[in-house]
Order: structure tokens, then C-alpha cells, then sequence
């Protein structure tokens, strides 16, 4: 049984989604599993234990020699990675994105069994069945957990891990040297890609003076590179009890240290649900969006105050006042936030699959 996954792009939709590997182990024991994904997702994957091959689509490059005129080299290389997809010969194909460009890369696979979930804008006329995306369930990644029964996985076996590479735990205490510290301490991930999920940025300066109050310690950002110059502003705003690392580390670097934090506090964002599938002690606000209401991390919680109008998604009716993150007090997210218990360690994964890369 040869499988392919296929999941591009979107930090949180991959962790949210790694569950699925470990439950088709568990119903293939013999089976070759990889994936698909974007390189820049790579940290996420390239330690699984379960997992024998990534193959890594270099989007932003292959646009690049389009944009330069560089035709011959794109279609070599795009060429490269359709060759060696096909010539694995996969019995089964799942596209999680349901995009066009995803169901094109399934398609492309050559793979017998293409299964989309939520196939759209076309994707579902290049699967040979589809499965749509709505579920009851309040868990974490309860899609993925959805697909996953639907191919005779059992819900036990649904368990999202993340490898951490040696590597990457050595270069987090670097970061922690340079610090000055033993261990992260509290971290908070603010910062996403859509204003109504964004929790006010008053707010998270009082949360952040308050902690630093309590600890002793400034409050570590994190963030990518596009959020770098609005994480300035916050810590010169803060007087000191913010610290930024805000496109300063790799994703795998990342992982290292919130898996070792005393704390992360975070909206709906990759780095947030990275702590939750870590077992890191998270608190999540959600509002116009909530993926999810159960996390099965003891030590994590979700804070969600549902209005009529939510989750609006990527459709606001409240004129940019974003009532549902308003209803997040500073007292009632510190309250929640003293209540989760403390931090833990985490040892590195010596099991990686094999990467493909193009060009290799």
C-alpha cells in the first residue's frame, strides 16, 4: 500500500492534520506514507516517525523563474517532481486542501485512489470520490479525524505528533543563551493573518505587563517575518516587559522552545495550535473563527465567547469592531491563564523520513 498526503500550504491546517498519519499506520502497517507539502512547511514533517518520504514543492522559487523568464529551468524541475510522484505508483492519493492546486498535484500523482476533502474550485472533477469538510465534532483537527474514519481508521489512532530535530532543540538554547535564560518562560503567538482574529494589541500590553510583573521576566513574541515591524512597535511600547523573536527563527527552532515553555498564549494561528498538539500549556482565543473547542492537551484550554454572528469566518458584520475578541478581558485571559499548569521538557526524535527536493 503506497499513500500519498497531500496538504500544501497553511501552518495550522498541517498540524491540525498530522493526526492522520499515525491513524493510517495504524490501519496500513506495512504501507509507504508521504507527503506533499510546501518547503517552507518542511520543520513540521521531516522528523515524523511514521512518516517515509516528503516530497517539497518549492512554490516560491518555481514562481520565481516564471517571473524571470526562466521557463526551461521551471518546467525541468516541475517535470523532475511529476516523474518521480508517478513512478512511486500510489494506490491512494488524499488532497486535505480541496483546492485547484492541490487536486492538480493529486491529479498529476497518477495515484488510482484520489480522495478530496472538501474538494472545490474544480479539484472535485480530478478526485475519484470526494468527502466534505463538516463535522460535529469540537476536537482538534476534527476534518482530518473525519477522513481518517472514513477510511477505516479507528479515532483512538488519531494522535498529531511533532518530531523535533536535535538540531533544532540545540539552536532554541542558543536563542535562550542569548536571552539569558534556562527556559522560555511565557510566550504568546498574536499575531495571524486576518485582523478578525487578532485579539487588540492595548490588550495584549496589559497581559504582558502583568505577567512580566509576576515573573520577573519580559514576555517572548513570536511571529514571522511579515509581523516583525508591528512586534517593534509593541515592545517599544511595552516598556520592557516584551521581548521579540518575531521572524527571527526557523519553524522548527520555534516548535523547540514553545514545546519547552512555562506558557503560550496565542489567537488562531499555527504557533498556537502547535502548542496544543505539543502538549505545552496554551491558552487559545478564538472568535471570529474557532477551529476547534477540545484540544485533548490536559494542560490546554480554549477561551471562546460565541455571539449570533459568529464565527463569521472571513465575513465580518461587526463593522471592524470585532465584538467576539472584545469579549477577551485582561482580568478573565489572566484568571485562565494562572490556572494551567506548568512546563515540561521535550527530547528530539531520531526517525526522519527520506526529502525530496526540487531541485534536489
Amino acid at each position: 500500500m503506497r499513500i500519498l498526503i497531500i496538504r500544501l500550504g497553511a501552518i495550522g491546517d498541517v498540524i491540525m492534520a498530522l493526526g492522520l498519519i499515525p491513524a493510517l499506520r495504524a490501519r496500513y502497517p506495512e504501507a509507504r506514507i508521504d507527503w506533499l507539502t510546501e518547503s517552507t512547511q518542511a520543520d513540521l514533517l521531516r522528523h515524523h516517525p511514521d512518516l517515509d518520504t516528503l516530497h517539497l514543492w518549492p512554490r516560491r522559487q518555481w514562481r520565481a523563474l516564471r517571473q524571470r523568464g526562466h521557463y526551461g529551468q521551471f518546467c525541468s524541475e516541475a517535470g523532475q517532481l511529476i516523474r518521480t510522484l508517478r513512478g512511486i505508483r500510489y494506490d491512494l492519493v488524499l488532497d486535505l486542501q480541496g483546492l485547484l492546486k492541490s487536486g492538480l498535484w493529486a491529479w498529476l500523482s497518477g495515484g488510482k485512489r484520489r480522495v478530496g476533502l472538501g474538494s472545490r474550485e474544480g479539484s472535485q472533477w480530478l478526485m475519484t470520490e470526494t468527502l466534505n469538510r463538516h463535522s460535529d465534532s469540537r476536537l482538534i483537527g476534527k476534518e482530518y479525524r473525519k477522513l481518517a474514519q472514513f477510511l477505516g481508521a479507528g479515532a483512538e489512532d488519531f494522535r498529531p505528533v511533532i518530531g523535533l530535530d536535535a538540531d533544532d532543540i540545540a539552536s532554541a538554547n542558543q536563542w535562550l543563551q542569548q536571552l539569558g535564560r534556562s527556559c522560555p518562560g511565557i510566550m504568546v503567538a498574536p499575531f495571524t493573518t486576518r485582523p478578525q482574529k487578532h485579539w487588540f494589541a492595548d490588550r495584549w500590553l496589559a497581559v504582558a505587563d502583568a505577567l512580566c510583573r509576576q515573573t520577573g521576566q519580559p514576555v517572548l513574541l513570536l511571529g514571522g517575518p511579515g509581523d516583525a515591524e508591528q512586534a517593534a512597535h509593541w515592545v517599544d511600547a511595552s516598556g520592557g516587559s516584551l521581548t521579540s523573536l518575531v521572524g527571527q527563527t526557523r519553524l522548527g527552532e520555534a516548535a523547540a522552545l514553545i514545546a519547552r515553555a512555562d506558557l503560550l498564549m496565542g489567537v488562531d494561528t499555527g504557533l498556537t495550535h502547535l502548542g496544543m498538539v505539543l502538549g505545552t500549556p496554551t491558552l487559545a482565543l478564538f472568535g471570529s473563527t474557532r477551529p476547534y473547542l477540545e484540544t485533548e492537551n490536559p494542560n490546554g484550554k480554549v477561551l471562546y465567547h460565541p455571539l449570533a454572528c459568529s464565527p463569521c469566518r472571513r465575513h465580518p458584520t461587526c463593522e471592524g469592531r470585532f465584538d467576539c475578541m472584545a469579549r477577551h478581558e485582561v482580568d478573565s485571559v489572566l484568571a485562565e491563564a494562572s490556572a494551567l499548569p506548568g512546563s515540561r521538557s521535550v527530547t528530539a526524535v531520531s526517525s526522519s523520513p527520506a526529502i525530496t527536493r526540487y531541485p534536489p
